[in-house]
């Protein structure tokens, strides 16, 4: 319950910022509508040419692109400081989230936001449900669906982030990762080629943030499912364990900070 008023109370405080300047968080939000939707305009294109792609259409590329933007989303505004992890450790910013009682790894996590992630969660949002009619039946598994492939992102972000413990600043190296995390989410795992595919299910879990929800959404499977929740907690284990493993390395960055 601690845990869930410091999340409640950041998300509370960020958005209320983010309100004090409504027209900058708006035009941020508006802008990653746009972004995302350049993005899809390629398929769109595609498909217009081809009826079908090793099985997926243009409404379950949409499915696909709408729980990867709505995980994206949810990841960035609840845990804004997810992609961050390793710069932070890099430059001694740990040192504020040691100093409080607060959980430190999830202190880091929600202490920020992200605002155009707002647009990320809304388009991810809007363009499942314009991808065929009657989805709003399933919206509710669209919901949690999205909800752990943000899980997963967020997993992913603080499981490359802090290798920074052990390899010094590896932000860029983070940065990579979770980039490549994100783009191949957006591509259908069925494209690839066999060894492409492996990777997709282990080293960069592409699928599990895209291909495998999308599925679900379209052909529901109590089975696979049950993998996609196992692998999200398994992930989740990790990231916490490495990260716990790596604060027995950490060294101060001697960094006297106030914060308001």
């Amino acid at each position: 319950m601690k845990t869930l008023r410091l999340v409640q109370g950041y998300l509370r405080h960020n958005l209320m910022s983010a309100m004090a300047y409504r027209g900058a968080f708006f035009l941020q939000v508006v802008g990653m509508v746009l972004n995302d939707a350049m993005l899809l305009f390629f398929w769109w294109v595609l498909f217009d040419r081809l009826p079908a792609l090793q099985g997926w259409d243009l409404a379950g590329v949409m499915t696909l692109y709408g729980v990867v933007a709505f995980g994206f989303g949810v990841a960035n505004v609840v845990c804004g400081n997810a992609f961050q992890v390793a710069r932070v450790i890099a430059g001694g910013d740990l040192d504020y989230y040691l100093a409080l009682p607060a959980d430190p790894l999830v202190h880091l996590l929600v202490s920020r936001t992200s605002l155009s992630a707002w647009g990320d969660l809304l388009f991810g949002l809007g363009v499942y449900l314009a991808a065929a009619p009657g989805r709003w039946a399933s919206l509710p598994l669209f919901l949690v669906l999205g909800t752990i492939a943000g899980l997963i992102l967020v997993a992913f972000g603080v499981v490359v982030g802090s290798l920074a413990f052990w390899v010094g600043n590896a932000d860029n190296l983070a940065t990579q990762a979770i980039n490549a995390l994100i783009t191949f989410g957006l591509y259908p795992a069925e494209i690839f080629p066999g060894v492409v595919r492996v990777v997709l299910y282990t080293l960069i879990p592409g699928a599990f943030i895209g291909s495998v929800p999308a599925a679900l959404l379209s052909d529901f499977d109590w089975g696979r499912l049950g993998m996609l929740v196992a692998f999200a907690a398994g992930l989740t284990l990790a990231a916490r364990f490495l990260f716990q493993r790596g604060l027995r390395r950490y060294e101060s960055g001697n960094l006297v900070t106030v914060r308001g």
